[in-house]
C-alpha cells in the first residue's frame, strides 16, 4: 500500500459506539464475512490487549483492501476497541449463554489509493494539478465511481455491525432499520466531502 502516490481520505473517523453484552468472536467473524462479501481482502495491522482492574481492554486495527485496477485500490481502516470487558452469562430463550460485557468503540476511515502518476508518466506539476481537481472540483467518471463504491461499502459494513450489536439487546423495539442507518451514513459522508470542497474554495 505504501507504493500508492495519491491517498484520498474519503471517510474520516466515522464512529460507532455500543455498551452492553456482545461476543467478540462473533463480531470479528461477521466483519470478516461482510468484507469478503464485498470483495475485500482482510488484513490485521495491529492487535493489543491490556488487563486492568475494571476489565480487559483490547484494540484491533484492520486494513481490508479491494483492488479495482492495477493503479487503483480501495481500503477501509477499521479500528476496534473493547473496553472494560468482563465475562458474563445471560439467559436467552431459556438458555444460558456466555457473553462479553463492556464498551465497544469502532472507528472507520476509508481511503482511495491510486498511482496514476506512474501509469500515465505524469510530470510532477501536472499530477499535482490533476490531484487537486479530482479531489475537490471534479470527479473523473471512473475515479468517481470508485469513491461512490467505497462509501457504499463502508456504509454496508457499518450497517451489518450495527445490526449485530443491536441484536444483542434483550429489549425489543429499539432497532434502527438498516436502510435508515445506511442512508444516514452516506448523507453524512457526502456532506463532509462538500464542506471540504467549500473550505478549499474559500481559501483560494
Amino acid at each position: 500500500m505504501e507504493a500508492y502516490l495519491q491517498k484520498n481520505l474519503v471517510i474520516n473517523n466515522r464512529e460507532l459506539k455500543y455498551r452492553g453484552i456482545f461476543r467478540i468472536d462473533e463480531l470479528l467473524a461477521t466483519i470478516d464475512n461482510v468484507l469478503k462479501e464485498k470483495g475485500y481482502q482482510n488484513r490485521e495491522k495491529r492487535s493489543e490487549e491490556m488487563v486492568a482492574e475494571a476489565g480487559k481492554k483490547t484494540y484491533i486495527e484492520l486494513r481490508p483492501y479491494k483492488v479495482k485496477t492495477n493503479y487503483a485500490t480501495l481500503m477501509i481502516k477499521i479500528k476496534i476497541t473493547f473496553d472494560n470487558t468482563t465475562e458474563t452469562t445471560e439467559t436467552i430463550d431459556d438458555e444460558k449463554k456466555k457473553f462479553q460485557q463492556g464498551d465497544v468503540h469502532i472507528a472507520f476511515d476509508a481511503w482511495s489509493l491510486t498511482d496514476y502518476a506512474n501509469r500515465w508518466g505524469m510530470k510532477p506539476w501536472f499530477y499535482f494539478v490533476k490531484r487537486i481537481i479530482n479531489k475537490y472540483l471534479y470527479q473523473f467518471p471512473l475515479e468517481g465511481s470508485f469513491i461512490g463504491e467505497l462509501i457504499q461499502d463502508t456504509a454496508y459494513v457499518y450497517v451489518k455491525i450495527k445490526r449485530l450489536l443491536n441484536s444483542y439487546k434483550i429489549e425489543s423495539g429499539k432497532f434502527t432499520p438498516e436502510e435508515e442507518i445506511k442512508k444516514q451514513v452516506e448523507e453524512e459522508v457526502q456532506k463532509e466531502i462538500q464542506e471540504n470542497a467549500r473550505n478549499l474554495q474559500e481559501q483560494s
